[in-house]
């Protein structure tokens, strides 16, 4: 098989298995014929050794009843027997051949017996990739239709918004209302401009497209600027976000906008699920290869058994549970995996959570 350069990591390993597969069943049928042909081989040998003591004692015999057997006589009877002995010779040669000749044909036709299959197995799964790979092409080109649409859309709406912001009534309630109003929808256009996103990177990391380009850079500034940009979104629900970060320059290998997107996600994810009260930290650490983030919260916290689940597409508390796809952290492993960095959660239900993931400080 010839597969596509543009095929994803799991047609790879689809390609591997499928090869060792194969090359398992060609090991195992060889093993098998040997196993076969050696064992008729042994019950031949052995038929013609009974044979043949058969056949000598009964000359024995003859021979002991035919004692006066004169000179000529004797003569003429061991050549009448080296005759049957090299016809008997020749007829097992013949057999023996002839038994060659037809494992070999059986060999032959089993080979292309699976020749054929494994060509026409192959055959199905290029054409099943074919018309895979073309409706993923469509719905990658209907997706970036749909969602550059939507978000020239969106971007009118936060516009407007903003201009009635600023254009509201002068007295008092007039300001309320379109205040309350406008941040409304800066809130929904914010909320689904970040459903888009999510929507768009789950389509790259399934296509195996989604891109990270790391370079070296300060994380604890990154981090100070996540924290900033979510205090008022911690300070409207009463609770305290704050950092335990060293104060000098901590530098790791980041994609700053994609570690951006990780700690916005964790971040959110904390304010949403800690009740009013609770405070939230994030710690970054220099360790001797790789540095660690941890965002903890003092929130409901996870069950064990939903620590490792919590990072698949889809995810979420409940089935009632409808604050977003349940993306984030799935989009967040996938782009700390991209760093060459790993992801993970720590929990006690009804004391808190704490996330941490991790980069590497050299290239690997």
């Amino acid at each position: 098989m010839n597969p596509n350069p543009e095929n994803r990591p799991e047609r790879e390993s689809t390609d591997d298995s499928l090869r060792a597969e194969r090359d398992k069943t060609d090991f195992e049928l060889v093993r098998k014929q040997a196993a076969v042909e050696e064992k008729a081989v042994d019950v031949v040998d052995r038929a013609r050794d009974k044979a043949d003591e058969v056949v000598q004692t009964a000359r024995d015999r003859a021979d002991r009843n035919a004692e006066e057997q004169t000179a000529p006589e004797a003569r003429i009877l061991e050549k009448e027997r080296a005759g049957q002995d090299d016809t008997l010779k020749a007829e097992r040669l013949q057999a023996d051949e002839s038994v060659r000749r037809e494992r070999e044909e059986r060999k032959r036709a089993l080979a292309n017996l699976l020749r054929l299959e494994r060509e026409e197995t192959d055959e199905h799964l290029l054409s099943e990739r074919g018309r895979s790979d073309e409706a993923l092409s469509t719905r990658d080109i209907f997706l970036a239709m749909v969602s550059h649409d939507l978000r020239t859309l969106l971007g009118g709406i936060a516009m407007t918004a903003e201009a009635l912001a600023r254009e509201f009534p002068a007295d008092e309630g007039g300001k309320t209302s379109v205040r309350s109003r406008t941040e409304m929808i800066q809130r929904f256009t914010a909320r689904m401009n970040r459903l888009i996103g999510d929507l768009v990177d789950v389509a790259s990391i399934e296509s195996g497209k989604l891109v990270v380009q790391p370079v070296l850079q300060d994380l604890t500034g990154l981090v100070k600027e996540a924290i900033e940009t979510h205090q008022v979104s911690a300070a409207a629900h009463a609770i305290t976000l704050g950092s335990d970060s060293p104060a000098q320059p901590v530098l790791a290998l980041i994609d700053q906008d994609r570690i951006v997107q990780v700690l916005a996600n964790l971040l959110s994810n904390a304010i949403k699920f800690t009740a009013k009260g609770g405070r939230i930290s994030v710690r970054v650490e220099a360790l001797k290869d790789e540095v660690r983030v941890s965002v903890a919260d003092t929130g409901a916290g996870i069950p064990a058994d939903h620590l490792e689940a919590i990072f698949g597409r889809f995810w979420q508390v409940g089935r009632s549970d409808r604050r977003g796809l349940g993306l984030g952290l799935y989009i967040s492993r996938c782009i700390i995996e991209g760093h060459a960095g790993r992801i993970w959660a720590e929990s006690v239900v009804g004391v808190g959570s704490r996330f941490f993931f991790t980069l590497p400080v050299v290239l690997t």
